[in-house]
């Protein structure tokens, strides 16, 4: 019985160690893209706190705002959500549809007018 023998077409490519550095090196500069990127926003975000808007409401808009984009870099490069299917991102949907419902009915709540603040009048 004779052993098998592999040609060269059927082994695997061989890596070597500079395909591997390049290959991580590539993953490194993303990353420290990223950071960067969240720190930008950190100090955008920061200076855009001393900016009077006019209305405090409007404040906290820009801050969201750009809350939401940090997020997605979060989400998207250290999460590795970017290279996932679309059932990953129904999900996000789903989730971010259901935050922004509960927000909604928060502030809804907290009106005057509302019923769950009118008190009946008891004799």
């Amino acid at each position: 019985m004779s052993s098998p023998t592999t040609t060269r077409a059927q082994r695997p490519p061989e890596h070597t160690d500079e395909d591997h550095a390049d290959h991580f090196s590539h993953h490194v500069r993303r990353y420290l893209f990223v950071f960067y990127a969240l720190l930008f926003g950190t100090i955008i975000t920061v200076g855009a706190s001393y900016i009077p808007f006019g209305h405090h409401a409007v404040n906290i808009g820009v801050a969201l705002f750009i809350a939401c984009g940090k997020a997605f870099l979060v989400a998207g490069y250290f999460m590795h959500l970017i290279s996932e299917r679309k059932m990953i991102y129904g999900i996000l949907l789903a989730t971010v549809f259901f935050f922004a419902s509960l927000m909604y009915l928060t502030l809804w709540s907290l009106a005057p007018e509302n019923l769950i603040h009118i008190h009946p009048h008891v004799p």
